[in-house]
């Protein structure tokens, strides 16, 4: 999640609104074509009177699923907008959606782990695998990945690599698997 600030102070309303609607509407269309959807983008305006002007500040909140496109839209922004716009360091973290779904796949690829062992041991003994008899999911393990981390450390004192290592997860996975055994056939009883 990254987080723009922009704001204008004139002396005509109309004039503080215009000059932050157009950069606002640069920062959605650049997010856009850079494939960010509409609904991971969110905008809130605040519009006062300060002395003899007016004064509009917009934050617009991105949420991204791609380190890469992050880093493209922040950079042309940043290239483009200049001074602006300021652009809060990004905030990793895993959505309940996402941690659920690398759950289901440590569980898959554990299985799958498990099925590649055992047929490695029936080959040993001229054993065939057959189907599953069982399989039951015995514990599973998870670290790192701060949900939606609040680190003692203040995220500006800590490095981008250092932000990302604190927000990556792992998760581990023990299956306990029953497997059908079969005898290979002689093949000279095939031939017959």
């Amino acid at each position: 999640r990254v987080s723009l600030r922009l704001g204008s102070r004139k002396g005509a309303a109309g004039a503080a609104r215009s000059s932050v609607a157009r950069r606002l509407e640069y920062i959605a269309q650049s997010a856009r074509q850079r494939g960010v959807p509409e609904e991971n983008m969110t905008v809130t305006e605040d519009f006062s009177r300060l002395e003899n002007t007016y004064q509009m500040e917009a934050e617009v909140c991105i949420i991204f699923s791609d380190f890469g496109k992050m880093q493209n839209v922040c950079n042309l922004l940043t290239e483009k907008l200049g001074t602006s716009v300021t652009i809060s360091p990004p905030h990793f973290y895993h959505t309940p959606e996402a941690v659920d779904a690398l759950r289901r796949q440590v569980c898959v690829a554990a299985v799958g782990n498990t099925r590649r062992k055992a047929q490695e041991v029936c080959r040993l003994f001229g054993q065939a695998l057959g189907k599953p008899l069982l399989i039951r999911e015995e514990e599973t393990k998870e670290w790192g990945g701060h949900i939606d981390s609040h680190l003692p450390n203040s995220p500006d004192s800590l490095t981008l690599q250092e932000r990302i290592q604190n927000a990556t997860a792992y998760a581990s996975c023990r299956v306990f698997a029953v497997f059908e055994i079969k005898g290979k056939e002689n093949r000279r009883n095939k031939l017959l």
